[in-house]
This record gives structure tokens, sequence and C-alpha cells, in this order.
């Protein structure tokens, strides 16, 4: 019987990123036979005609997968870590966040080479109000339609001319060993990312100390402190699919500096902050950004609709 029973998605990223979960465990000195991985289909995965933000948020990826850490049918999930609610269900905790992969975006596109290279008007996919509020501020001459599915189905949209051009986290497209599909990584002065984006991280049962053990040599501290920042400034904001909201912690020469910001979803107001703090003060700076960040976007913003 395994001695760590993972839990994950079923689409070809996220059993990437299990089996990286996997690949550390065995390298941390646990044999093979001793970690099994079970897929589970979430709702997120069935529900592929909607906008996440008319359907749920983003809980609808994560919530079978709680669902058996609490029923004690796995010890521990494994979750890109964008994709979490800020806060979890009751008994369940983050223990181990993996070190970071590229936290930029993607431009992905069969004809143009990059954003600005993009015909006036051109059709442009993505099923993330974050990314559509960005774009929008920067190109309002763009048509933007819903993109949802995995990255392999996102890519065939393009193929199939449902749009022109459309973004995805560089971190999946490395771990899929799609980096060739890139046509521009567009630097995060420019398109800052979604809060915790590029970090797998693993959530365990409050109290299970020997799966906490066995994670701990997966934990890479810096990338969870940064993280830590990031879903702090989106839990005061109440961030969630339905708001356009961007973060971004990095650990420079000793402190950790966070950027975040808000824009209405037609890309015509935006809000943003910018901190720095010791890195034990992580949890608290982001949450006197969003403090902050409220009080400079107003309630407005927040309820403004494209």
């Amino acid at each position: 019987m395994p001695l760590v029973k993972l839990g994950s998605r079923g689409s070809p990223l996220a059993l990437v990123q299990a089996h990286q979960v996997r690949d550390r465990l065995i390298a941390s000195g646990m044999a093979a036979d001793e970690i099994s991985i079970t897929v589970f289909k979430t709702s997120g995965d069935r529900i592929q005609d909607r906008p996440l933000s008319e359907v749920g948020g983003k809980g609808l990826f994560t919530k079978e997968l709680e669902d058996a850490l609490l029923a004690g049918t796995i010890d521990a999930a494994v979750h890109s870590m964008k994709d979490m609610s800020t806060r979890l269900p009751d008994g369940l905790h983050i223990t181990a966040v993996l070190e970071r992969e590229d936290v930029r975006d993607a431009f992905i596109s069969l004809s143009a080479r990059n954003l600005a290279d993009l015909p006036p008007n051109a059709i442009f996919g993505t099923s993330s109000l974050r990314r559509q509020a960005q774009l929008l501020r920067l190109r309002p001459d763009l048509k933007i339609v819903a993109f949802r599915g995995n990255v392999q189905t996102r890519l065939k949209k393009l193929g199939d001319g449902v749009a022109m051009a459309t973004l995805l986290a560089v971190a999946g497209l490395k771990r899929l060993d799609m980096a060739d599909r890139i046509a521009q990584i567009i630097d995060t002065h420019i398109l800052l990312p979604a809060a915790a984006q590029g970090a797998i991280g693993i959530e365990i049962r409050t109290g299970d100390d020997r799966t906490a053990q066995r994670m701990a040599a997966l934990d890479h501290q810096p990338t969870h402190l940064a993280i830590a920042a990031e879903r702090a400034f989106l839990d005061t904001l109440d961030g969630s699919c339905r708001t356009p909201i961007a973060a971004l912690a990095e650990l420079r020469n000793g402190r950790l500096r966070l950027r975040g910001e808000v824009i209405s979803p037609d890309g015509r107001r935006h809000a943003a902050v910018a901190r720095d703090a010791l890195p034990q003060e992580a949890a608290r700076m982001g949450a006197d950004a969003g403090a902050e960040i409220l009080t400079l976007a107003g309630p407005d913003l927040f309820g403004a609709r494209a």
C-alpha cells in the first residue's frame, strides 16, 4: 500500500506537475512504489462552455481534490497555486510550495510575432479576466473571445482560426516541453502575472504530521514567502476570477518586493501599488498592499463590468 497518495487533476499539465512532486519525493529518499497518483476530474474541467467567473471561480479546480483530502482518500493534493482560493476549507493547509517556474505570460500566435504586431481589431482569445483587462488597457481595439480548455485545446483553437492570438503561462508551456510555441515572452512590467502564477503547491490535512514531514524537503522557502504575500494581497481584495487582479512578489537583496494592481474588465480604470518588506513580513505586507489598493481604486472600479 502506498505511503503517500497524491491527488491531481487529469489535464496533461496537472499530471506533469503531480509527477514532478512524485519525482522529488523519490529524490528525497522515498521508493517509487511508495507513492501513488489518483486522478480527479474537477468541476472546472467539466464546465467548458462558460467563463469561470460565471460558474463559481477558482474553487472549481480544487473542490473534488479537497473533498478527497478531507475524506482521507488521498494524503496530498497537487495544485497550480494560481487556481487556489485564498481561503481553504477548515482542516486543510498548504504545507509546501515547489520552486517557482517562470512567472511571465507568453504571447502565442500563428501569424503575429508579438502583441504589437497584431492588426487593429484583431480577435484575441482568453478565458482570464485579468488578461482581458490588461490587454484592453494596452490595446483597446482588440476583440476578446472566450478561450477555455487546457493548453492543447487552446492551441488547437488558434489553429482552427477561433482567434488570432492568445496568452498562456510560460511556466505551463515549459513544463509541457512546448516552449517552442511561444512567439513572445512578455515582461512583467507590461503584463503583471496572476497571483501565484508559475508555482505548484501541496495541500494536506492539518495535523497530518507524517505527510508534512515527507513534503518538507520539497518546500522552497523564497517561493513560499512570495506566494504568501501575493495571496494575502488577493485575499484582502477578496480576489477571484470575477475581479481582474495581478500580483508579483520577488525576493531581492534580502527583501521581498510586491507589485500589485487591479483593473476594470474593460481596461479603462487601473490602480497599482508597490511595497517591500522583510521576508518574514510577507503576509502582512500583502494585506497592507491590498488595503492600500482598495483605497486607491474605490468601490466603483471593483464593481465595474466590461
